[in-house]
C-alpha cells in the first residue's frame, strides 16, 4: 500500500489490488478514515499509519458508497461507527448481507484468509446533500448516484479536496452498476462537475488522483463515452487508455443497464 499527504490534514492510501484509494482526514484533534483499502495487511497497517502522521485513531468511518471493496474500515478499526448517505443505508436494507458475501467471494478468489469476518455495525445515516462535523471543521456531502443506485461525494473544502467514490477513472470505465443506468450516470457527472471545477486535487476510487484539468478531461471522456453506449450500445467506443480486455468486459455489463 502506497500513501500520500495530498495535504496537511488529507493522507491518502493506495491498495496495491485496483488501485482502490481511502483518505484519513484530520480536523484539530479528530480524523475520520473515507473508504477502505483491501487486503488484510494493508488494513492491518492502517493504525500505523494514522500513528506515524502524528493523527488520532478515526473517530468514524465514512463511506462513499456500499460497493463492499469500501466498507472495509471496520476491519481496522472495529467499533468505530460507519456513516453514509441515506440511500446507502438504503441499499444495505434492501440487500442485508451484500457487502460480506462479495468479499467471501473475493476472497475465496485470491486465497485471502481474514482474522474475522466483516460486521459493519452501527451504521448512521447522513443526510445528502448535507454536511458532516469533523472537529471544528465541516466536511461537504454531495449525492452521487449513477455509479450505483447509492453514494455521495465528499468535498473537503479547507484542502480543495474532492473525494468522488468510483468516478474520474484513469484505469476503469464508467461502470453503470445494478440498477442505474448511463442516464443516472451522466446526471452524476454534471451534478459532480462544479465541485470538480473548484477542487485543486481529485481523489477517485480507484487509480491516480488528478488536478483539476486531468479530471475535467477524464470527465470529457466519459460523458462522450456514456452517450455512445446510449446510442450504440455495444458499438461505442472506448476511451483511450481504457480499452483493455477488462475494461471490455466491464464495457459489455454496461450495455445490458445503458437505459
Amino acid at each position: 500500500m502506497r500513501a500520500v499527504s495530498l495535504h496537511r490534514d488529507v493522507i491518502v492510501a493506495t491498495s496495491a489490488i485496483w488501485q482502490t484509494n481511502c483518505a484519513i482526514i484530520r480536523s484539530g484533534e479528530e480524523s475520520f478514515l473515507v473508504d477502505s483499502p483491501i487486503l488484510p495487511a494493508e488494513l492491518e497497517s492502517l493504525g500505523a499509519l494514522v500513528e506515524q502522521a502524528g493523527l488520532s485513531v478515526p473517530s468514524g468511518l465514512l463511506a462513499t458508497h456500499a460497493d463492499w471493496d469500501h466498507l472495509l474500515g471496520r476491519l481496522a478499526f472495529p467499533g468505530v461507527t460507519l456513516g453514509c448517505a441515506e440511500s446507502t443505508t438504503d441499499r444495505m436494507k434492501a440487500s442485508p448481507g451484500e457487502a460480506q458475501r462479495e468479499l467471501r467471494k473475493f476472497d475465496e478468489e485470491y486465497f485471502i484468509e481474514r482474522d474475522r469476518p466483516l460486521a459493519l455495525g452501527a451504521v448512521q445515516a447522513l443526510p445528502v446533500p448535507g454536511s458532516c462535523e469533523i472537529g471544528e471543521r465541516e466536511l461537504e456531502l454531495h449525492p452521487a448516484n449513477g455509479h450505483t443506485v447509492d453514494g455521495m461525494a465528499i468535498w473537503i473544502s479547507w484542502a480543495g479536496i474532492l473525494l468522488l467514490g468510483d468516478y474520474l477513472s484513469m484505469v476503469e470505465l464508467p461502470v453503470i452498476g445494478a440498477g442505474s443506468t448511463a442516464t443516472a450516470y451522466l446526471a452524476a457527472l454534471e451534478r459532480l462537475r462544479p465541485i470538480v471545477e473548484r477542487a485543486e486535487h481529485i481523489v477517485p476510487g480507484h487509480g491516480p488522483f488528478l488536478d483539476g484539468a486531468q479530471a475535467l478531461a477524464v470527465l470529457a471522456e466519459d460523458v462522450v463515452y456514456l452517450e455512445a453506449l446510449r446510442e450504440l450500445g455495444g458499438e461505442a467506443e472506448l476511451p483511450r487508455g481504457r480499452r483493455t480486455k477488462a475494461q471490455r468486459r466491464i464495457h459489455a455489463e454496461n450495455v445490458t443497464r445503458r437505459s
